[in-house]
């Protein structure tokens, strides 16, 4: 197998985890920016094989060597440009020696660096220093390429000719950009990555590195998941750096870098990593949160479990619920979404549940923390609406807040009290909620749950250690539409009805289209859809959903029509009109509907489900 077959194969199959900053450690350990970092290669290397395996022991898949301004013209500042083929080897020699079986050795390449005016650098010039550094570092048995930090069109150029320049080696572009997706001479990412479109020697990825640190990475990313065919890695600053006592010191936890790491895995990325700032800490975090997400603990993001037990006959679909039997019978489901409370008192929330099952509701679904806030417990507001308001509740379950221990013990919970209809959800990172220094857990997404759920009704633990009566959970999954990388949403879906879903419940839905062709594409895999529906409130919340929840898209022109509607009872009147038209729309293709009763109005959702039979 090549280099590049290597590459392809390991980035399609599974998420890598990149190695952090080496510029960083080095600081740390009285290396000062006056020092040629890369020389430390040779005058040091008992040093970088240390930082190298450090990254290992975190559980790095990719070790990036400390290279990043081993050319001719940067070594030429400190008088080291003689000396550009022993650093390179060296660099290259010390990370291979640092790794461990599967590790791969990224070579890092920089930009050229500062031209100085009488330099007599030109392009060609550029290309030939760049492309002897590559020479050098495959030579010495580099597995790939790392253009890293590259800031404009112009050095994306240079990197792709210097690739193209007798090199066999897979390379990987990775550019800086600001948080609007802009180089330093504010270039949009289309013009930033032009220089692809002439080339015939692909990259392997993309990339995005450095900049202003994960949460000023996530929009660029998502700007270029929209534009890229490649895999795409990500490796942010940890934040931008501060002051601390004459020492720049980078703010971001580990904890907190991973809550984004967790998000662009979520959303695509096929490797993780860091620049500036990030620590093995920072990897560790990330590695222990990524991985099992990522095929390497959980295979195929399911868990694995050793079944020590004869597996027991789960119960029949049919027979786990009211719920159950109706999608069976494929009869119209109608549901409405209430969230739990801030606080402790329920009994509003009750009564709402009463008008609701009055109005020939099947079932009320009760988020778990949705868009990481905290409300009051969902298996307790299940348990009680279930058994005050006499109505079946679907549950959902969000992976983010409890290890896999505690969720079991939940999932048992839910089997004793008769919580019966589960959906199973991974959640948003604590920092997109209001309570962004909460800790998160994510030991398994929602795949690896539904693993886990399946294996309880059939009569065995996490553990494989069987269970006094296997539970007969009704499961539910959640699916995307609207996704970006429609590819991924696809195999997702196919992996949680291979793990064990039988029943889907969407996004919001404004767009009908993307439904229908989502529907389409799933059809082979016979599973009740239950489609999210959402009456706008106002064309306030319109907006709000549009611009911030993540796989919902608000075509414009149901913002027209929300925007026309100048009062609050005109717009709520519009909202709910929106929502009747689009279920009359999806009527004949799903199994029914999920509707949300927005800031806790039941009578608005009641309003929709009043034209549904």
């Amino acid at each position: 197998m090549t280099n590049s077959d290597s590459l392809s194969k390991m980035l399609k199959s599974s998420v890598l985890v990149f190695d952090g900053a080496m510029g960083t450690e080095l600081y740390k350990r009285n290396f000062f920016v006056n020092t040629c970092f890369d020389e430390l290669c040779l005058s040091a290397p008992s040093v970088i094989t240390g930082i190298h395996g450090l990254y290992v022991e975190a559980g790095a898949d990719v070790i990036t060597t400390n290279s990043f301004g081993a050319n001719a013209n940067k070594l030429s500042r400190f008088g080291l440009a003689d000396k550009a083929a022993l650093i390179n080897k060296a660099a290259v020699d010390l990370a291979k020696k640092s790794c461990v079986e599967n590790t791969m050795v990224a070579a890092s390449v920089g930009p050229i660096g500062k031209i100085t005016f009488n330099s007599g650098l030109d392009d060609e010039k550029i290309v030939k220093i760049l492309a002897e550094q590559i020479r050098y570092l495959e030579d010495a048995g580099a597995d790939f390429i790392l253009f890293e930090t590259l800031p404009c069109m112009k050095d994306v150029e240079y990197a792709c000719r210097a690739a193209a320049a007798g090199s066999t080696l897979p390379y990987i572009l990775s550019i800086s950009v600001d948080r609007n997706g802009e180089s330093s001479k504010g270039e949009p990412l289309n013009k930033i990555l032009s220089p692809l479109d002439n080339i015939s020697r692909k990259p392997s990825a993309l990339g995005l590195n450095c900049g202003t640190g994960p949460e000023g990475t996530l929009g660029p990313f998502e700007k270029l998941l929209e534009i890229s065919p490649y895999p795409i890695i990500v490796q942010p600053n940890a934040g931008l750096p501060k002051d601390v006592e004459g020492r720049m010191i980078y703010m971001a936890s580990p904890e907190y870098f991973t809550t984004y790491a967790l998000r662009f895995v979520n959303l695509g990325a096929r490797g993780i990593g860091g620049c500036c700032g990030t620590t093995p800490e920072h990897i560790r975090d990330i590695a222990r949160s990524i991985k099992p997400l990522a095929g390497k603990m959980f295979k195929t993001g399911t868990i694995t479990i050793e079944e020590k037990v004869k597996l027991k006959d789960p119960v029949p679909t049919a027979e786990k619920s009211d719920l159950s039997a109706k999608l069976c019978r494929k009869e119209w489901i109608k549901t409405v979404e209430i969230v739990p409370p801030r606080g402790f008192m329920l009994e509003k929330t009750i009564e709402k549940a009463i008008l609701c099952r009055e109005a020939g509701v099947d079932a009320i679904n009760i988020p778990d923390g949705p868009r990481a806030s905290s409300r009051m417990s969902p298996l307790i507001s299940a348990c009680r609406i279930q058994n005050e308001a006499k109505i079946e509740v679907i549950l959902h379950f969000c992976c983010r807040d409890r290890n896999l221990i505690g969720m079991q013990s939940d999932l048992l919970g839910c089997a004793s009290a008769g919580i019966v209809n589960l959906l199973f959800i991974t959640g948003d990172p604590p920092k997109l909620g209001d309570y962004p220094f909460a800790s998160a857990v994510f030991d398994a997404d929602s795949i690896g749950m539904v693993a886990i759920q399946s294996k309880l009704n059939m009569g065995v633990d996490i553990g494989g250690h069987p269970i006094d009566s296997p539970t007969k959970a009704l499961i539910g999954v959640g699916a995307d539409p609207n996704s970006i990388d429609m590819e991924r949403e696809l195999r997702r879906t196919r992996e949680k009805i291979e793990a064990g879903a039988e029943f889907i419940i969407t996004q919001p839905v404004f767009a009908v289209e993307p439904l229908l062709e989502f529907i389409r594409k799933i059809e082979n895999l016979k599973i009740p859809v239950i489609a999210g529906i959402w009456p706008l409130a106002s064309f306030r919340n319109a907006e709000f959903m549009k611009n911030e929840v993540p796989g919902v898209i608000v075509p414009d022109q149901i913002m027209k029509r929300m925007a026309d509607a100048k009062t609050k009872e005109e717009q709520r009147d519009e909202g709910i009109m929106i929502a009747r038209e689009i279920v009359d729309n999806i009527r004949g293709s799903v199994a029914g509907i999920q509707v949300s009763a927005p800031f806790g109005n039941v009578a608005t959702a009641i309003s929709v489900l009043e034209s549904s039979p």
